[in-house]
């Protein structure tokens, strides 16, 4: 089963991709466009996503999970707060040599990512339906990524048992700092800041960063 990137524009995500210094190649291409086609699919029937114009799940979903790719550190990741796969079933598209952890609560949305993963292939994904807070890994992750999951201090409360002195933790947010002073967006006084890296993605229109964070 094959299936065209977003809008039938494979040239557009190629470019996106690119861009972002994510050369694709022409298996990758193939998937990240059936992987879109089955998240529109599937949001008829479901309401995985807001989204659904496909050209605006190429840009909110596809190339801004790849946003982060020359973010990530180690062989095991994890993604905390996923929904429906995001941005953590395109990063798996792309480094088929790590492993990821899908982490969500919401089980139509952990089905979805279920489907994707046989239909696509991918060998290197595990769905994990659960709370954040209630679960404690056997052993810590290289990054945990979390999109639009929780404020920062709580999010990094939330995550800290995924982590060791060596994660990276990964917050994927829009404007940075925020303009409200008083919206307790700092870091809690254990962890430190390494990094905040504006992102440009293509076509998305919208003010992006990715914090880079690590356990003090």
């Amino acid at each position: 089963m094959s299936a065209p990137a977003p809008g039938a524009d494979a040239t557009r995500l190629r470019a996106g991709a690119a861009s972002l210094g994510v050369p694709l190649d022409a298996r990758q291409l193939e998937q990240l466009g059936m992987l879109a086609a089955e998240l529109l699919r599937w949001n008829k029937a479901y309401n995985l996503t807001a989204i659904t114009d496909p050209g605006e799940v190429l840009t909110h979903h596809l190339l801004d999970s790849l946003s982060v790719q020359m973010d990530l550190a180690g062989e095991h990741i994890a993604d905390v707060g996923t929904g429906a796969g995001f941005p953590g079933l395109p990063l798996a598209i792309v480094n088929p040599q790590r492993r990821f952890t899908l982490i969500d609560a919401v089980d139509k949305k952990l089905r979805f990512i279920d489907h994707a993963v046989r239909t696509l292939g991918l060998g290197n994904v595990v769905a994990l339906h659960a709370r954040v807070e209630q679960w404690q890994p056997d052993r810590a992750f290289d990054t945990v990524i979390a999109r639009a999951f929780a404020p920062l201090p709580r999010m990094l409360q939330l995550v800290a048992p995924l982590c060791d002195a060596h994660s990276i933790v990964l917050a994927m947010v829009g404007r940075w700092p925020p303009r409200d002073a008083q919206a307790g967006s700092a870091p809690p006084a254990d962890w430190r800041m390494l990094a905040a890296r504006v992102i440009e993605v293509p076509g998305l229109g919208a003010e992006r960063h990715v914090l880079r964070l690590q356990h003090a």
